[in-house]
């Protein structure tokens, strides 16, 4: 009779590990760019195939049974051994060399990836990076690009590779020369003249969210880039949304309203499963994730720095 554990892939360890440290679902979920239906149904399978219940559901969370605590304790030693093989395999490698083209918006760019980009390439030299700048998706299956660094709104297709980064928070931003130390009421801040984005990035929450709020006459400027907007805001043409990520970097803008949580979008890191063992692929995308990861609260709206 076979073993159950035979049938346990590396997968399945990191959602029970995932589940016993965060304490529930939602919270899983969220760390492994999963939705909850996934995470349970994995769950329940995975129930099915050891014979055994993992985790007592109870109302304050999911609380690791015996065999589930057992299975966490491997999962952490299987990690410690993959980080650790992978640590000596890249110590033997002589550095990543070759060419990387990396399609992403003009404000993730500007704003947050090219420091990115600048130290990963202080460490691989040989590497030639190419960044291809647009708000369209180009086909990585084609080969047109080999990572996208996107903020999408929906889960990217089941074809492509790639881990959810972060959760970009949105707010709203005037210019810092402008605005009294007093944030103003929803209806105040809806009455004063808006900067909003173009019918090309209609897509965007925040631009039906403006556009079912404040009154048309009251939108003086239209833009069809993210960088685009954060000038006009800083140049006065009129409030608008930002990523707060873009916002809250510069000194000449300043949040007029909280973080509105259903504007938010989700940071990804894709790649086509045909190259993602490439090793500099595979190597960037390590690397942006780390980066992303000591940012996060940015990210997230969390370092509001006050008018």
């Amino acid at each position: 009779m076979s073993d159950p554990l035979d049938k346990l892939s590396w997968d399945d360890l990191r959602i029970i590990k995932a589940i016993g440290e965060s304490g529930g679902l939602a919270a899983a979920a969220m760390r492994l760019g999963l939705n909850n239906t996934t995470i349970s149904r994995r769950l329940s399978r995975l129930e099915q195939v050891v014979g055994a219940v993992l985790f007592d559901r109870r109302r304050t969370g999911y609380r690791p049974t015996a065999s589930g605590a057992e299975l966490i304790a491997l999962a952490r030693q299987v990690e410690v051994d993959i980080v650790g093989v992978a640590k000596r395999v890249s110590g033997h490698a002589q550095g990543h060399a070759g060419d990387l083209r990396i399609t992403t918006s003009d404000a993730l760019l500007l704003d947050f990836l090219t420091p990115i980009v600048a130290d990963f390439r202080a460490s691989n030299p040989e590497v030639r990076i190419e960044v291809i700048v647009g708000n369209s998706s180009l086909n990585l299956a084609r080969g047109e690009s080999d990572i996208a660094i996107r903020a999408v709104t929906a889960a990217p297709p089941e074809n492509l590779f790639g881990r959810k980064a972060a959760t970009i928070a949105w707010a709203a931003y005037g210019r810092r020369s402008d605005v009294a130390a007093r944030m103003p009421s929803p209806d105040e801040l809806y009455q004063r003249q808006w900067a909003s984005y173009g019918s090309s990035l209609s897509g965007l929450r925040a631009f039906k969210f403006v556009e079912e709020r404040v009154p048309g006459e009251k939108i003086a400027y239209r833009s069809n880039s993210v960088a685009g907007m954060a000038a006009a805001i800083a140049a006065g043409l009129g409030v608008g949304f930002l990523p707060c990520m873009h916002g809250d970097l510069s000194d000449r803008l300043v949040r007029v309203g909280p973080v509105e949580p259903e504007l938010s979008d989700e940071l990804w890191i894709l790649t086509h499963p045909d190259i993602r063992k490439s090793g500099r692929v595979c190597a960037f995308m390590a690397h942006c994730m780390a980066s992303i990861s000591r940012q996060r609260a940015l990210i997230e709206g969390r370092e509001h720095r006050a008018p």
